[in-house]
C-alpha cells in the first residue's frame, strides 16, 4: 500500500555522522510505522526502499559531507512492507566551529506531478546500476542534468513547485 503524508506535515529526523538516527518526529514515526525505540540508533537506511537507486544517495552523502544542503524524491518503505514519497531536504548540522556533527533532513508532501517524472529516471538508473553499477547510473543522471543544463537542486526544486 503505498501511503501519503497531509498536506500540512513534515517528517523530520536527525542523524549522526554515520547516518544512525537521533532524533525522530511523531509524523516520521507513524508514517514510518515504527516506534521512537525501533528508531533510535539504528541507520537511517532502515526505510530505504530498494526501488531507490544508490545512487542518489550517493550524490546526497557526496552533497551534505560538503556543508551543501540537498532536495531530492525518496521513495521509503515502512516497517509493514508499506512505501511512501517525499519530497526532503538534508543538510549537515554544525557546531559553533562549523564542524559537522550531524545531518538533519526534513520531508514533506512531493508534488504527484513530480514523482511522476521521477520514477521512470530512477528506473532507469536502479535498471542500469544493478547492471552496470553505480557509476553508471549517476552518468545517466549525470548526462540529463548537462542536457537540461540544470544542477541537481534546480532540477529537483523545479519539478517540486
Amino acid at each position: 500500500m503505498v501511503l501519503e503524508l497531509g498536506k500540512d506535515d513534515f517528517i523530520i529526523s536527525k542523524t549522526d555522522l554515520k547516518g544512525k538516527i537521533t532524533y525522530v518526529n511523531q509524523t516520521f514515526m507513524k508514517i514510518a510505522e515504527y516506534t521512537e525505540e525501533e528508531l533510535i540508533d539504528k541507520p537511517h537506511s532502515i526505510i530505504r526502499h530498494p526501488s531507490m537507486p544508490k545512487a542518489v544517495f550517493k550524490l546526497l552523502w557526496d552533497t551534505i559531507v560538503q556543508k551543501e544542503e540537498i532536495f531530492a524524491f525518496v521513495l521509503n518503505k515502512t516497517k509493514n512492507g508499506n512505501e511512501y514519497w517525499v519530497y526532503a531536504n538534508v543538510t549537515a548540522s554544525l557546531d559553533e566551529n562549523g564542524k559537522i556533527v550531524g545531518y538533519y533532513s526534513v520531508r514533506r508532501k512531493p508534488n504527484p506531478e513530480a514523482i511522476e517524472i521521477i520514477k521512470p529516471l530512477y528506473a532507469k538508473m536502479l535498471e542500469t546500476e544493478k547492471r552496470s553499477g553505480v557509476e553508471a547510473s549517476t552518468k545517466i543522471l549525470i548526462d540529463i542534468l548537462n542536457e537540461e543544463g540544470v544542477s541537481y537542486n534546480e532540477l529537483i526544486i523545479s519539478i517540486q513547485k
